[in-house]
Formats: structure tokens, C-alpha cells, sequence
């Protein structure tokens, strides 16, 4: 699981990306410009050892520079992409700047090296102020990534054809390492505040996660609580750091608390005046591609929970509405049980030796009654099945939900585009007609089911969703195909493809571990498991897709823990 806030790009990872990136990139001409989400970029450089694509990010929460594998192609792309695949079209990626200690950097373009400079894309890093801009040989914008109006900003508005500005330079003074000792150590004292406000309020360039690097749990710590023996260590450790920066020694290490540091190398279990210092490179020579997986994965893990949210919620609260509208019609459908005391109250009327006209009417009124009463019971029984099969349908839509968020032996995209699919799902099954519409046509692709293939070498074909479980167990089966549930549980439909060829013992029980794995039961150690020929299944007639029924079939039982180091060892392989 990832922290609950994403370590945001620093000016020391900067400057460690930008170490990486110029020996590779400069000189390099630009290819191509597309832009996966509105606050991304992905460019293509094309260098001597071959194409080079970069990721430019001025997302609040992850604004960021990284080197990227060769992603997937785009469309015709965004605007913004057009108008930079226009404006840089063949020309030469001879400079990238970033000046002092500002989280900005100049990207700059001539027609070839030696020439002067015709654009620049600056991108600049600075949280929810991020952006990107395209500037032409005045240093005016050409394009922009976010426009910034008055409202938005009064010191600083931007936009296209504007002259660019630079951002408003920063508080504190530029960290050096000519200070001594006692002159930093008399500047961070002045005011009686803890060491992470005073290194930010005092010097340029200090993120919360240099802080927790430079000085652990030290940095929470009043000032005027530091013994001289700690602040000693400390400034070795600032001197230390601004080597890094001087000296360009980089060398990123991805933390056990799902953090990563780009200089150093400190044991934060040890004191601070034991902890040691190591400028070598520990696992990732490449070091911006490095941060550009570490990124994206987070990215990805940080989506993933948040849809998961989404759905949930919004499962919540179809199931509230659906509990209701059943109550409502059971309800109704007990009040038709006095249909018959309404029957032979108007008997009794009738039966009077000489009833009156009123009586008469009475009668016929409360006939008129026990007869609505009795038409109801088969449409009220009707509308509460309708409620019934459609809060089975969201149960089950938990199981999915709870298996693509905790599928740690799958990789992330995938798991993602499952849970989209999911929900454009339930969408078109649990919205109003007349809000399907967009929903149908994404579920018009043909089904991608999981599948294995089993130790005797027949396919095993597993439902991630409703419309896969109706594709698998109904549409694609054949006469000699086997099914499995769990029993009496919600979950996943699981297929053998026996109509291939005979299934051997461990065929049977790989495919009944998995329905015992992707089922609600999934915590328990052995899960009975229901296994029926497909040819036995039967499709209940309005209910959601892969409801069915079946007749007879064999119990065997599952272990859902056997099914999860099988599948562990299929991503392992792959």
C-alpha cells in the first residue's frame, strides 16, 4: 500500500533527474508530443542511442519530471500536443536549464546545435501552481498548459501571448557551503520554532522529505532542544547533501516506508550521530527512468483505491435505494392479506335479510377491494423479486470489487481497466434507460476473461465481472465444458474447457480452487465448490448477466490459498 500523500518532487530529485537526463538527451531532436490525461505530457527525443520519451507532469498532487519507457501511441492527441508537435517539428533539443534553487526547467529548442534558440517549454514544478508553457524567441507564450486568469492569481496571472515572468523568487537565502557551524546554526535559532520550520523558513530549496532525510524524527524538535553534539551531525549531513547537489552524486534508493532519496544513504534506526552516509549508486544506475516506474506505480495504486471509493460509494448507495423499494413492496404485499377478511365482510353485508342500498354498495366496494388486492400479490411479488435480483447483483459486484483492489499477484493497469469496466457495467445494469446510453456502447467489446491454462493442458477461463460470467459459463461454453461456484456464495464463474480433452484430478482442483478464491469465501481455508457440466445452466429469465441456475451437480472443495500461490507463480512466469 502507498502513503496516503505522494512525495512530491523536490529540488534535490530535480537535480538528480536532470544529471541523469542531460548526457543522454543533449543533443537530441524532437519527435513526437502527446498527452495521455490533461495535466500530462509525454514527449519523444531522438538521440544517438535511440528514441528517449519524457514525462512532464503539472498534476497538484504529482507534479514531475521523469524518464518514461516508449509508451503506448495516441490518437491525433490534444490540442496542446498539437501545437507542440507544430511549433518543435525537427527541431534540436540543445539546452535544459534550471536555475538556483527554483523547481523550474528550460527546455530549450533550436533549428540545429549552435544556433540560436527559437522555443523554449519551461515546466514548472511548484505543487497545485505547477505548469507547463511554450515560449517563442521573445520569451512570450505560445501555448500554455494551464491557463492562470486575475481571479485565479493576482500576483502573477499568465496566459497565451503573454511575456513570460518567472515565478516570484523565493524566501530564505540559498543554501552554501561556506557557512560554518555556528553561523547556521545561530541563523536557524533566531526563532523558537521546530528544525523543519526553521531550515524552510530560513534557506531555499528544503521539501518536508529532505527534512525527514536530513534529520529524521530530530526534525520536529524545538531548536533550542538540539544538543551541540546533534547539531555537529546535522551539519555534517548539510554539508554533505550540498556536495551531493555541487558534485551532481546522485544515486536513488527506494525506502522500506514506500519513500525514496536520491542522495545519501542514512540507517534512520540508528542515533544521528551513527548514521552513515553512502554517495554510491545503490540499485538503479538509470536513475530518472528509476523514479519515472516508482511514480507511475504509485500513480496507479493512488487510482486504483480512489475508483475502488468511487464504485463503492456508489454501490452504497444503489443497495439503499433497492432495501428501500423492497420494504416498500413487502409491505404492500402483506396489506393484500386482507383481502380476504374485505371478502367476507361484504358476504356478510350480502347475507342480511334485507340489506339496504348502501349496504349493497358497501358490499360491492369492499368486493371491488379484496379483488384489487388479489391482482396485486403476482405484480408486488414480481417488483420484489426485480429488487431482490438486482441487490444479488450488487453483493456480487462487491466480491469483483473486492478482488481487483486486493489481486496483488496481477499488475495494475489491467486491474484498473477491470474495475472501469466494471463500472461502465453496472452503469448500464443499475441506471436509468435513459442514462445507458454511453455506458452500452463501452461494454460493446467482446469480454476478456481471465485465463490459465491447467496442468493437463486445458484452459480455465474465470469471470471478473457479470457480463464475463455470462460470456464464459453460457455464451462460449461448449457440449463437455465443466462449471464452478462457490456454493451458495458470491463470486466468480470458472469454466474448464473439457470439451478440449479429458480433464485430469489436478485440472478439477485447480478450477475449484479458483472459484473458491474469486468468491466471496475467499477467507476461508476450504470452500465447497459446486461443479455442473455447463450444459446443465440454465439463464433466469430478467435477471442480471451470468445469474443462472443449475441442475444437480458434484461438490468438491476449494482452497483459496492454493489458488492465490498458483497465481503468484503465473506473474512470476510471465
Amino acid at each position: 500500500m502507498t502513503s496516503a500523500t505522494l512525495q512530491m518532487m523536490d529540488l534535490t530529485t530535480l537535480r538528480a533527474v536532470l544529471s541523469d537526463l542531460r548526457p543522454s538527451l543533449l543533443p537530441g531532436r524532437f519527435e513526437k508530443a502527446q498527452q495521455p490525461d490533461p495535466l500530462t505530457l509525454q514527449l519523444g527525443f531522438r538521440t544517438l542511442q535511440g528514441m528517449v520519451w519524457l514525462e512532464l507532469s503539472w498534476q497538484a498532487d504529482a507534479p514531475r519530471l521523469v524518464q518514461i519507457r516508449p509508451p503506448a501511441r495516441l490518437g491525433s492527441g490534444s490540442t496542446l500536443a498539437q501545437q507542440l508537435q507544430h511549433s518543435l517539428r525537427q527541431m534540436a533539443l540543445v539546452g535544459i536549464e534550471q536555475g538556483g534553487f527554483e523547481r523550474v526547467v528550460d527546455f530549450q529548442f533550436s533549428a540545429r546545435p549552435g544556433e540560436s534558440i527559437q522555443r523554449s517549454l519551461v515546466l514548472e514544478l511548484m505543487g497545485r501552481h505547477s505548469n507547463v508553457m511554450l515560449l517563442d524567441d521573445q520569451r512570450r507564450v505560445v501555448t500554455i498548459g494551464r491557463q492562470v486568469r486575475d481571479h485565479q492569481s493576482r500576483i502573477r496571472p499568465i496566459g497565451t501571448g503573454d511575456a513570460y515572468v518567472p515565478p516570484p523568487p523565493l524566501q530564505g537565502l540559498p543554501p552554501h557551503n561556506e557557512e560554518s557551524l555556528d553561523g547556521w546554526r545561530r541563523r536557524l535559532t533566531l526563532v523558537p520554532v521546530s528544525l523543519k520550520t526553521a531550515l524552510q523558513q530560513c534557506y531555499q530549496g528544503i521539501s518536508p522529505p529532505l527534512v525527514e532525510q536530513l534529520a529524521g524524527p530530530l526534525g520536529r524538535e524545538p531548536v533550542q532542544e538540539i544538543s551541540t553534539d546533534q547539531w555537529q551531525q546535522l551539519h555534517q549531513r548539510w554539508t554533505s547533501w550540498l556536495r551531493c547537489l555541487r558534485d551532481n552524486a546522485f544515486a536513488l534508493q527506494i525506502e522500506p516506508n514506500n519513500r525514496y532519496r536520491v542522495w545519501g544513504q542514512p540507517d534512520d534506526q540508528q542515533p544521528l550521530n551513527q548514521q552513515p552516509l553512502n554517495q554510491q549508486p545503490v540499485d538503479h544506475p538509470n536513475l530518472a527512468l528509476a523514479l519515472g516506474a516508482w511514480y507511475r506505480e504509485r500513480l496507479e495504486q493512488k487510482s486504483l483505491i480512489q475508483r475502488r471509493k468511487d464504485v463503492e460509494q456508489r454501490l452504497t448507495r444503489w443497495s439503499r435505494k433497492e432495501r428501500t423499494a423492497l420494504e416498500e413492496q413487502q409491505s404492500r404485499l402483506a396489506g393484500t392479506a386482507d383481502s380476504a377478511a374485505l371478502q367476507e365482510k361484504a358476504d356478510a353485508l350480502l347475507c342480511l335479510q334485507a340489506p339496504s342500498r348502501d349496504q349493497v354498495q358497501e358490499a360491492q366496494k369492499l368486493y371491488q377491494r379484496a379483488r384489487k388486492l388479489r391482482r396485486s400479490v403476482a405484480v408486488l411479488n414480481e417488483r420484489i423479486q426485480h429488487h431482490e435480483q438486482r441487490l444479488q447483483l450488487i453483493e456480487a459486484s462487491e466480491v469483483f470489487i473486492d478482488d481487483l483492489a486486493t489481486s496483488h499477484w496481477e499488475d495494475l493497469p489491467p486491474r484498473l481497466l477491470a474495475l472501469e469496466d466494471l463500472c461502465n457495467e453496472l452503469d448500464d445494469l443499475l441506471n436509468p434507460r435513459s442514462r445507458r446510453q454511453d455506458a452500452r456502447k463501452k461494454q460493446s467489446a467482446v469480454p476478456q476473461p481471465l485465463e490459465l491454462t491447467g496442468p493437463g493442458g486445458l484452459l480455465l477461463q474465470v469471470g471478473r465481472n457479470h457480463r464475463q460470467n455470462d460470456w464464459i459459463s453460457l455464451r462460449q461454453a461448449r457440449s463437455g465444458d465443466l462449471w464452478f461456484h462457490a456454493q451458495e456464495c458470491p463470486g466468480s464463474h470458472v469454466v474448464l474447457k473439457a470439451s478440449s480433452g479429458l480433464p485430469e484430478e489436478a485440472d478439477l482442483q485447480l478450477a475449484s480452487d479458483l472459484a473458491a478464491h474469486f468468491s466471496r469465501a475467499r477467507g476461508n481455508r476450504r470452500v465447497p465448490v459446486v461443479m455442473v457440466p455447463t450444459d446443465r445452466l440454465q439463464r433466469i429469465p430478467g435477471a442480471a448477466p451470468g445469474t443462472v441456475r443449475h441442475r444437480g451437480g458434484t461438490i468438491r472443495w476449494g482452497e483459496p490459498g492454493r489458488a492465490e500461490e498458483r497465481l503468484s507463480a503465473r506473474k512470476l512466469l510471465a
